[in-house]
């Protein structure tokens, strides 16, 4: 598969300077398809496919909710790069909770009815 809503780098930016540098390109390929496919299901709509349509500013939320949901596989991959766990622990909050808002964000159909399109 590809990465539609966010790409590599937008995920070790979010997994921070410390995540594993043994992660390979399709690793993260994967973690990227496994968070787009979370958020079609969290959405109801298939969002990476109706991606091309979006404005850039709905392909920035999904970006972040995409990234920060991998973010968290990537850290979780190997901790011991982190300077203590508890740095690897704000960091999996940091991420768990940037994906929770944008996706309330999305899901949200007031202010902006139907931001996506999507029912």
């Amino acid at each position: 598969m590809t990465e539609t809503l966010c790409d590599s780098g937008a995920v070790k930016l979010k997994a921070g300077k410390n995540v594993s540098a043994d992660l390979t390109p399709a690793q993260y390929t994967l973690m990227i398809n496994q968070a787009e496919s979370d958020i079609v299901m969290e959405m109801r709509a298939d969002v990476v496919a109706g991606y091309a349509g979006y404005t850039d500013s709905k392909k920035k939320i999904l970006e972040d909710a995409t990234s920060s949901k991998a973010a968290l596989v990537a850290i979780n991959y190997d901790m011991s790069g982190y300077t203590s766990r508890t740095e690897a622990q704000t960091m999996l909050d940091l991420n768990s909770e940037i994906y929770s808002n944008a996706i309330k964000k999305l899901k949200d159909k007031s202010p902006y009815q139907d931001f996506l399109g999507v029912a």
